[in-house]
């Protein structure tokens, strides 16, 4: 049985996640770059004085933590994914790939806050159907 579709969804999962470890690394660079991430904030609070942003220090620490929390968990996420198609390579493992796709999209959801949840809506809808296709039978 071909898994086409389960990898198909698993690579645009990947690309997202992609997507998201770019704007992870672009937020731990803001951080580390002082004139931009003050320019940044400045910004912020100019556009919206009703925001109750904290003090600088603590927005600039917890900016850097969100970055490589969607950093980490988007190279690992990426990194699992792979592992996941090369397993449904040939049909091989299709119920343990399948299994990597929930896990994985279901904890970097939840350690990212619901930033990577459309990512992993793909890495989803590929673990399930991992696990619920079934094998044409051939009658002998």
């Amino acid at each position: 049985m071909k898994r086409t579709a389960e990898v198909v969804l698993g690579i645009i999962g990947a690309l997202a996640y992609g997507f998201l470890a770019v704007i992870g690394g672009i937020i731990v660079w803001l951080q580390s770059n002082e004139d931009v991430a003050r320019g940044f904030y400045d910004d912020m609070m100019s556009q919206s004085p009703e925001l109750e942003l904290p003090d600088y220090q603590v927005f600039l620490d917890s900016f850097g933590t969100t970055g490589i929390i969607l950093l980490i968990g988007s190279i690992l996420a990426i990194a699992v994914g792979v592992v996941a198609m090369v397993l449904l390579r040939g049909n091989k493992k299709p119920k343990v790939a399948g299994i990597m796709f929930i896990v994985t999209a279901v904890l970097v959801a939840v350690i990212s806050l619901g930033t990577g949840v459309i990512a992993g809506a793909f890495y989803l809808i590929a673990g399930i159907m991992c696990l619920v296709r079934k094998p044409k039978q051939l009658i002998v």
